[in-house]
């Protein structure tokens, strides 16, 4: 086993085309933001190149622009770390995306229609399924669906273009707490696509604002279950 600890069949094959850069760049993104690297982690430029199949060059500008964006430290002497987001780092990305996701819902209760919430139903579905097979890893990437399915049913590009600015941060904090919240978050979101499909946008800005609340505040206290 690599120092890197990868679980077996973590590591995304690279796509082609694309520059080589980008597309390693990607893959250890989502190698985070999925937590197969966990925070505090060593990254090992020589480990994470046989992984991937690629030499040590487009890793260590992967680790360059990730460290740039904060997803990586690099510290002298002792190399590249997977970054430890804060208790302050946590509130503060997940306080924003409780703004941005509230104004979504609204705006979907007053735009969406029957084929839009029939939508958010399907993703529903799959997502109790998820929770009952305690299937982590689907049931973040269902959560994450059904909240961009929210923000592309607002109609609102720049609203949009912010939030998938966090959505890669949110879903590295909603990773933790996925199992702890359960079933108990798709029961909020059933509650959020009866108040969009009703048309009823102060019900739904407020359910979506409780819904963010509950995660941001099932993060702070994840250490005490």
């Amino acid at each position: 086993m690599l120092s890197t600890g990868l679980p077996h069949g973590a590591v995304p094959r690279l796509e082609r085309p694309g520059p080589l850069r980008d597309r390693v760049y990607e893959a250890l993104l989502e190698l985070i933001t999925t937590r197969a690297l966990q925070p505090g982690q060593h990254l090992v430029e020589s480990e994470l190149a046989g992984h991937l199949g690629v030499s040590r060059q487009p890793v260590r500008e992967a680790l360059q622009r990730l460290n740039t964006e904060g997803w990586v430290d690099l510290r002298p002497a002792q190399g590249a770390f997977v970054h430890e987001p804060t208790e302050e780092e946590a509130d503060q990305l997940l306080t924003v995306r409780t703004l941005l996701e509230a104004e979504a819902a609204r705006l979907a209760a007053s735009n969406a229609d029957s084929e839009g919430v029939r939508a958010l139903e399907e993703i529903l579905a799959e997502g109790l399924k998820a929770v009952e097979a305690d299937d982590v890893d689907a049931a973040v990437a269902l959560n994450a669906r059904f909240h961009a399915k929210v923000m592309e049913l607002a109609g609102n590009a720049v609203l949009a273009e912010l939030a998938a600015q966090v959505d890669r941060r949110v879903r590295w904090y909603y990773t933790p707490v996925a199992r702890q919240r359960g079933e108990q978050s798709w029961i909020e979101h059933r509650e959020l696509i009866a108040a969009i499909a009703a048309g009823d946008e102060q019900s739904a800005t407020r359910l979506m604002r409780e819904h963010t609340e509950h995660t941001r505040r099932s993060y702070h206290a994840r250490g005490d279950s």
